[in-house]
């Protein structure tokens, strides 16, 4: 998907928080880059709850809950995971490798906020992820519906943003100091072949090893 939006770190929160707070932001980006970590900094800034939906992993019935009869009527409840009683900010990660089938049960959910009767706690926030296509990572063509049902951003690593992050995260200072001289092996584009490559998660990684 061609996107003329990009954004770093800091302009992604700033993003969800102007934009998320009304209309759901789907996040494209590599594996590794950040995008689950941005969004769960952006829920404690909140002070919310981060419930993760791994995509990948759903089946319909998981999303729309299973029927149950009540007072002679067919009802579906929601399941636990999604039907709270607090706001809370709900991230659909790897929304772009579900099903087709999987795709068509989120459309209330991500554009009403709702499934069947169950509305999301006022103040809720949806914020979907994704890789990209061209990242050979899991990824199934998105339907128009869906697409333009969220507000579609580029997440791109920025080594000067990583490194301010990593002075006070605790990383480890050979890793500091490498990427500090090497800024562009901060991230490197996904490898056609099975081999590791570099990424913002891979050196976090590195330095818990270290």
């Amino acid at each position: 998907m061609n996107l003329p939006v990009s954004v770093n770190h800091k302009q992604l929160l700033d993003v969800l928080l102007n934009i998320g707070l009304t209309r759901p932001v789907f996040i494209w980006g590599a594996p590794g880059i950040g995008k689950s970590a941005i969004v769960q900094e952006f829920a404690d800034s909140l002070g919310l709850e981060c419930v993760s939906l791994l995509g990948s992993q759903l089946a319909p019935e998981d999303i729309i809950g299973v029927p149950q009869i009540r007072d002679g009527y067919s009802q579906f409840c929601p399941p636990r995971t999604i039907a709270r009683t607090e706001p809370y900010v709900l991230f659909l990660d790897e929304l772009n490798a579900c099903t087709s089938e999987v795709q068509k049960a989120f459309y209330s959910l991500i554009h009403e906020r709702r499934i069947g009767e169950y509305h999301l706690p006022e103040g809720s926030i949806v914020v979907g992820a994704g890789n990209r296509a061209q990242d050979n990572a899991i990824t199934r063509p998105m339907s128009s519906a869906l697409i333009n049902r969220m507000f579609h951003v580029e997440l791109v690593a920025s080594p000067k943003l990583w490194l301010e992050w990593a002075a006070q995260n605790g990383i480890h200072p050979y890793v500091y100091d490498y990427i500090a001289a090497r800024p562009d092996h901060l991230w490197s584009k996904p490898p056609k072949s099975e081999e590791p490559f570099s990424t913002p998660r891979s050196w976090h990684m590195l330095s818990d090893a270290i």
